[in-house]
């Protein structure tokens, strides 16, 4: 019995073998992709990233296999996503959304980690005490340059607002850095600031009903992901009250702000997925980028129901 066992065995390992050297003839590179939440505009940039990849000759089933991982915001799934792909030994792992770059960072120091929709690293907290970034992290990361003109975009297309109302998940820190811009640069238009902490797309729609209450003019949708992810609630509860949205998020502009400045989702995971495919080419890690597309945008139709008129430098968004 011992050696029928070890016979059976013998076969596994070496048809195991064969599978391995089979997928190794074909050119198989496998990736890894983290996304930390389920969200159309995040979504975008999965799709400009694989798009890239693409362009670039790496295509998913043909030479390139694709563990992806959804964490559907929860903090457990997220780390147990990253072990997974450490596990199987990916040659990079994709990270969407700055809290999908922190767990992966913070698991792994060998397996490099390509970013996307994510504040630079020294905003993210991932610099060492020498002041360094990761050694295996790469890809492109936005500032918080654009917020200055985002928050003028409030003055410049709602003129009579006086109170400006924002949600923030105070765990990212991204968007506890936004907030403090925000409020300095709104202060020196006149304007006040009041934000309400949302932890959870769960608590969404309660606190928007306080903030409503306290007769907000304008809500400004900041970079955070609590907004991305219950964005349909935050529009909701707005429409109802007729009050307009300004965000720096090309994305949320689609989906029911008023008009925008900042990213496009799309072109920042496409910037990221040409990184990746460097990185796949040669082998060597490429330097962390500064994301430098940015575009003003308007959505026809809530421009259309809150009478704002945009000039020819806004592009329209449907």
């Amino acid at each position: 019995m011992n050696r029928i066992l070890y016979v059976a065995f013998l076969s596994l390992l070496i048809s195991f073998s064969s599978c391995n050297q089979s997928d190794a003839r074909k050119g198989m590179t496998t990736i890894a992709f983290l996304d930390a939440f389920e969200d159309a505009t995040i979504a975008e940039a999965k799709k400009g990233f694989f798009r890239a990849l693409r362009d670039s000759g790496y295509i998913p089933e043909k030479n390139l296999q694709v563990i992806y991982r959804n964490a559907q915001g929860d903090i457990p799934a997220l780390t147990q996503s990253v072990d997974y792909f450490i596990s199987q030994n990916v040659s990079l792992i994709a990270t969407n959304t700055t809290i999908s770059t922190i767990s992966a960072v913070q698991k792994t120091n060998q397996i490099p980690v390509c970013m996307m929709v994510s504040p630079s690293p020294e905003l993210a907290g991932l610099r060492n005490a020498k002041g360094q970034d990761p050694e295996n992290l790469f890809g492109v990361y936005e500032t918080l340059e654009y917020i200055d003109t985002a928050i003028t975009l409030i003055h410049d297309v709602f003129p009579q607002a006086k109170r400006v109302g924002t949600l923030i998940n105070q765990s990212e820190p991204q968007s506890v850095d936004a907030l403090e811009r925000i409020r300095k640069d709104a202060a020196s238009l006149g304007l006040e600031v009041i934000s309400l902490p949302a932890n959870s797309s769960a608590e969404t729609q309660l606190v928007m009903e306080r903030l409503i209450d306290q007769k907000i003019d304008v809500f400004f949708a900041l970079p955070d992901n609590t907004i991305f992810s219950s964005f349909e609630t935050v529009v909701s509860s707005c429409d109802k009250a007729n009050v307009p949205i300004i965000t720096s998020e090309a994305g949320l502009v689609s989906r029911g702000a008023v008009a925008g400045f900042g990213a496009n989702m799309y072109d920042w995971g496409y910037a990221s997925g040409q990184e990746a495919a460097q990185f796949l080419t040669t082998r060597k890690l490429p330097a962390i980028k500064k994301l430098n597309k940015r575009v003003r945008m308007y959505n026809p139709s809530q421009a259309k129901r809150f009478n704002f008129q945009p000039g020819p430098e806004f592009k329209a968004v449907n």
